[in-house]
């Protein structure tokens, strides 16, 4: 039986409370305690849950194993680079920092000091995902549309850093190839930064990814189509559906050239199967296979900012 690990929440406004619960309901983690700056919010989550409120991440020191940071973003960096620097693991909400240069002293910081840092990009965890990931071998083309309605509490970042970033982690792994071209634009509607945003990533090896996001929606929508040779997958991240059509292996007079095949993938629990993950990481001291790590959540950072950079130029 693996020895018990003991964890912590920082910052655990709605986001993080959720982190918190499912610390607390795993068999092989003590939940110590949440930390916020807000002594409100920090009491009140962890009366909810029987735990220690802490004012500060620094009164966690010695006490935990592996902390949760759901901060602000601009907070990251800092929070996790004192954790990292006293031996604790991270998982660090997406976007891993505001810059590529606060990601790199962070990587940097985990592998001095043998620290798993993992970061919070949840989609990769989503059944529909998980369902059709493995299917994805030679992919030429990517269309990705993710839309939100308008909520306030995620404006502290752009609808690139917001919402595209999610797209854009899960299609840089699957490309094996240099990106050789980004093309932008994006127009604020209900802010003062960018809230529908387009890019077109061109990659050495061809292939194309096209992905908009917008949070001026009336409805949710996220999906993805994915083309390679002689077949394309589709995937419906809020209903968790996918769709795989392919070129009929023998054409008969009269029949359909394409064959589609589509199937409901059962609800899943995204937030706790990536603490798992991270769990089991720091368990055997090494990242499970498909988590973010702090690499991937520096690559998927930085072209984000540059297709932020693109549409203000």
């Amino acid at each position: 039986m693996s020895e018990s690990l003991r964890a912590a929440v920082i910052g655990v406004g709605y986001l993080g409370r959720f982190h918190a619960q499912k610390y607390a309901a795993l068999p092989d983690v003590e939940l110590v305690g949440v930390a916020d700056p807000n002594p409100a919010t920090a009491e009140r989550v962890a009366k909810e849950l029987g735990v220690t409120a802490f004012a500060s991440h620094r009164e966690l020191f010695g006490k935990v194993d592996l902390v949760s940071i759901a901060s602000t973003t601009e907070s990251h960096h800092a929070i996790a680079r004192d954790c990292l620097a006293a031996g604790l693991h991270v998982l660090v909400e997406k976007p891993i920092t505001v810059t590529v240069a606060e990601a790199d002293e962070l990587i940097a910081l985990a592998a001095e000091h043998k620290c798993i840092l993992q970061v919070g990009h949840l989609e990769r965890y989503n059944p529909a995902w998980l369902a059709v990931r493995d299917k994805i071998a030679a992919p030429l083309f990517f269309e990705a549309h993710r839309m939100a309605p308008f909520k306030p509490r995620g404006i502290d970042v752009s609808v690139v850093l917001d919402l595209m970033i999610h797209d854009l982690d899960l299609i840089l792994p699957l490309v094996k190839s240099p990106l050789k071209e980004i093309r932008a634009s994006g127009v604020s509607v209900l802010t003062d930064g960018v809230d529908i945003a387009n890019a077109r990533l061109e990659f050495a090896n061809g292939c194309v990814a096209n992905i908009t996001a917008s949070r001026t929606s009336t409805a949710s929508l996220r999906r993805m189509r994915i083309f390679q040779h002689n077949e394309y997958l589709s995937v419906d991240f809020g209903e968790r559906k996918i769709g795989i059509t392919r070129k009929s292996d023998a054409l008969i007079e009269g029949e359909s050239p394409i064959a589609t095949e589509s199937l409901q993938q059962p609800p899943g629990d995204a937030l706790m199967t990536e603490i798992q993950a991270f769990v089991a990481s720091v368990h055997s001291d090494k990242a499970q296979l498909g988590v973010c790590t702090g690499h991937d959540g520096r690559e998927a950072l930085a072209i984000a900012l540059e297709i932020e950079r693109l549409m203000k130029k």
